[in-house]
């Protein structure tokens, strides 16, 4: 058993040239998960386990990973558990990390979740450059004898929406990559028509940690109400950029601390990715990385991503390259992606350029209005979000894009998505 107060635990063991932990190493770091069972019933003490540990999902929703298990269980027929790999946050590398370094842990986790929901199947969805790693992973356990039921490896596209929830469920029953419209949700009809739990790697790495050492154990780190701790991929202007282990509750200040403070003088954070939220300098190094410090400064943890922007960049410009890449980053079967989206990308592409017309703060803020909740998923409402806090956090510098002051950091006319400062 692991101490309680030590960090890290999910980047437990990981070595500094990024190769996978074999079989054998990993059972070393964190010892074998509970067997699981040869019947098909959900383990209800389990569920009661990991509920007592508080854990909430890590893909975005920050949902109780215990409220998901206990419905998909609840549920007849022959239940799935699918492991959410894709990570189609270009600011974000944590699953991909985790999958290619720690592939067992990520699989131990698939087969508690298996457990708790009484699965007849589990789906490791990834893109294909883990797809080899995960794949060798599942075949060393099978030699050893160690899951039930057999984890199958599905590549999926390298697309943003590609890992949002009806997306997947989508692509593994059709083989198209694009959200369907809910209800039915996963638990209730996913794939094969079966009751589905769909949890990202690190939410079920966490799932294999609880089961191996216990909820109190769990609950020795983070706030009460947002225990444990969470994977941030830290990018842009810092010292030293890349994924860092924190407790929840750890301030944005102390983990740039960490990776050895900014390497320039900072002017906003962008927090939780493309779909998250700007702060101000001031705002984001007060912020702390969980629920409740960021639901008060109107932003959310989400997939764990922080970006630190310089104060030699435009972060009107960067707003206006996002949204562009998010537009383009559509599905594109529903109106307020296809023709809200792309018209709010255009909108900001003028502003950023100096040639938008006056009123275009309040086009914009109109727009944004129309489209959240209208989508078939939740790819417009993580746009519009972020636009929004991004007229709040660059008041001044919109006012002046708005007056006719471009800046060199805006996109040129017509212009795919280019990564810019924010990669």
């Amino acid at each position: 058993m692991s101490s309680g107060d030590e960090v890290p635990r999910l980047l437990r063991g990981l070595t500094s040239d990024g190769r996978p932990l074999s079989l054998t190493e990993h059972l070393a770091l964190h010892g074998p998960v509970p067997a699981a069972r040869a019947r098909r019933d959900p383990d209800r003490n389990l569920v009661a386990e990991i509920e007592r540990s508080g854990l909430r999902g890590r893909g975005g929703a920050a949902f109780p990973v215990a409220l998901k298990l206990a419905a998909v269980g609840a549920r007849r027929g022959r239940r799935v558990v699918v492991v959410n790999g894709c990570e189609g946050e270009p600011v974000s590398s944590k699953d991909r990390v985790l999958l290619n370094q720690s592939p067992h842990l990520v699989l131990d986790g698939a087969t508690v979740a298996a457990r708790a929901v009484g699965a007849a199947q589990i789906v490791v969805a990834t893109k294909l450059d883990s797809a080899a790693v995960v794949e060798h992973a599942v075949a060393e356990r099978v030699r050893a004898r160690l899951d039930e039921p057999t984890p199958r490896v599905v590549v999926v596209p390298d697309r943003y929406v590609a890992g949002q929830e009806s997306a997947l469920v989508n692509f593994l029953n059709s083989g198209r990559s694009a959200p369907t419209l809910v209800p039915p949700r996963p638990f209730e009809r996913g794939v094969g028509g079966q009751p589905t739990l769909i949890q990202n790697a690190e939410t079920v790495a966490n799932l294999a940690l609880i089961a191996g050492n216990g909820a109190e154990w769990f609950r020795r780190l983070g706030p009460a109400a947002d225990p444990g701790t969470v994977l941030v991929t830290l990018t842009g202007a810092v010292e030293r950029a890349g994924l860092y282990e924190v407790a929840r509750g750890t301030s944005i200040s102390v983990l740039l601390q960490r990776a050895g403070g900014p390497s320039a003088p900072v002017q906003a954070f962008l927090v939780g990715g493309y779909a998250g939220s700007w702060l101000t300098a001031a705002a984001g190094r007060e912020a702390c990385l969980d629920e409740a410090s960021m639901a008060a400064r109107g932003a959310v943890v989400a997939v764990g991503a922080v970006t630190v922007l310089p104060d030699t960049a435009c972060g009107v410009a960067e707003t206006a390259r996002i949204l562009r890449y998010l537009a383009e980053e559509s599905a594109g079967q529903c109106g307020p992606c296809v023709h809200g989206l792309a018209s709010i990308a255009g909108s900001a592409d003028e502003l950023a350029r100096g040639i938008a017309e006056r009123d275009v703060v309040t086009r914009l803020e109109r727009w944004a209005g129309q489209i959240a909740g209208r989508g078939a998923c939740h790819h417009p409402d993580g746009a519009v979000r972020m636009l929004a806090s991004a007229l709040r956090c660059f008041s001044d510098d919109v006012a002046a894009h708005r007056s006719g002051r471009p800046c060199p950091a805006a996109p040129p006319a017509g212009s795919r998505h280019r990564r810019g400062v924010l990669r």
